[in-house]
């Protein structure tokens, strides 16, 4: 958390510019597009990764689909995960977030900017809605971050089951699935150090419909976690 609230404190001009303009889009949502929201979330980010003294290394993006929506599933590891997922890749994507860790400062902002879907975990009519959001979003084009372990907790790169009901909004939207592998991300705002750290994303070959047609979701989940974890454990062997 050091470094989390360093970058804070360093960046609070620039995080008072872009509150000011994020909340001047949200009053003015027909003149910009979900591309000119994207480009200032991006910058946020840069900032964020300049003065947080963070580098990601980036593999795969010609594995992303090249037209329409789709779901990228990751594996989590902390507060960094979606911010570099986001920096990696440069067409517009947002992020299925828990509603309670979204009310944080900035975060709450952030996530309006980018007109992300909060759940309340507690809460199944949440997760309905949130389900109904995401697949009628994704069958219109966009593309949304989703992570089906649920949350994190000191995990770093041990990566645990994926939830089912995850995948539901992907199924619906009959869609490409991206499994994207997460390596290091927990150490900008998990390790109590101001050193320069490097994290890694990685995005896997895309899952189509015709691939995962006839399994349920919970196999499905099966599967993308295995083409996760096989990543992983090449990357730790190479």
């Amino acid at each position: 958390m050091l470094r989390f609230w360093y970058v804070i404190i360093i960046s609070l001009p620039y995080i008072i510019y872009y509150l000011a303009k994020g909340s001047y889009i949200e009053k003015n949502t027909e003149r910009y597009s979900e591309a000119d929201r994207y480009r200032v979330a991006l910058h946020v980010i840069h900032v964020m990764k300049r003065n947080g003294r963070i580098r990601t290394s980036v593999t795969g993006v010609e594995n992303l689909p090249a037209e329409g929506g789709y779901v990228l599933y990751a594996n989590h590891q902390g507060k960094y995960d979606a911010l570099g997922i986001m920096d990696a890749h440069k067409k517009p994507c947002t992020v299925m977030m828990d509603a309670k860790r979204s009310k944080m400062i900035i975060v709450d902002q952030f996530i309006t900017l980018i007109d992300g879907c909060r759940i309340d975990k507690t809460d199944i009519k949440s997760q309905v809605e949130a389900v109904r959001k995401v697949t009628k979003e994704v069958k219109k084009g966009r593309r949304y971050i989703v992570f089906p372990e649920g949350g994190y907790f000191h995990n770093r790169n041990a990566i645990k089951e994926f939830m089912p009901g995850a995948f539901k909004c992907a199924v619906r939207a009959n869609c490409p699935i991206v499994p994207v592998l997460l390596v290091d991300s927990y150490k900008p705002f998990e390790i109590n150090s101001l050193r320069r750290v490097k994290t890694q994303v990685h995005f896997l070959p895309a899952i189509y419909p015709e691939e995962y047609e006839g399994l349920t979701t919970d196999q499905i989940a099966k599967l993308v976690r295995n083409r996760i974890v096989d990543a992983m454990q090449q990357k730790a062997c190479a």
